[in-house]
């Protein structure tokens, strides 16, 4: 009788733990979007608890804007015309062309308390994008008059920029997009 190669044998000990679904990608998943396109509509997207200073029936999304050289984290907004801006050169700037709208599913993601550029401590952030040279982005979201307004951050920002009435808008106190910790179920 001949034994089964090693190789091919079970490893020793209990199976891994099982997870009810694979992770997200690092940038979580997306719709690819374009401005020369028309926005899909609100009833087709899920669902988005950020809405914009007229109130939750003009909802505010949060997503990537892709440039020639970076990728830069963005608010998206279905009722401005384009839909698409970013906190860029001290400024807000329209985008158009390509961007990505990000649903926050909150199984996956949610947002954390931070300020100056830190990534809470154990926690992996959601990538947003890139600067030119390099530098990691990623997705926050900042207090201005009463509402939550998406936008960027990255360790060498040292705060939250978000684009709003026009400008670059910077916080030191804001909140940051995070994976959530999932739970393993072990035997």
């Amino acid at each position: 009788m001949s034994t089964f190669p090693s190789a091919f044998a079970p490893p020793p000990g209990p199976p891994p733990p099982v997870t009810s679904r694979p992770p997200p990608p690092p940038a979580g998943n997306r719709y690819a979007l374009t401005t020369s396109n028309p926005f899909p509509s609100i009833e087709s997207l899920p669902p988005t608890r950020i809405h914009d200073l007229a109130g939750s029936h003009q909802v505010v999304y949060v997503g990537s804007a892709l440039f020639e050289k970076s990728v830069q984290p963005c608010k998206i907004g279905p009722h401005l015309n384009p839909p698409v801006s970013v906190p860029y050169g001290g400024q807000e700037i329209n985008h158009t062309g390509r961007y990505d709208l990000l649903p926050i599913d909150e199984s996956l993601m949610e947002w954390a308390d931070t300020s100056h550029g830190r990534i809470p401590s154990g926690r992996r952030p959601v990538e947003g994008g890139y600067e030119e040279n390099g530098e990691r982005l990623f997705h926050a979201l900042a207090p201005i008059e009463g509402i939550w307004v998406p936008g960027k951050t990255g360790i060498h920002l040292g705060a939250a920029h978000v684009p709003f009435g026009g400008e670059r808008v910077v916080k030191e106190g804001y909140k940051i997009l995070i994976e959530v910790i999932v739970k393993s179920i072990s035997y």
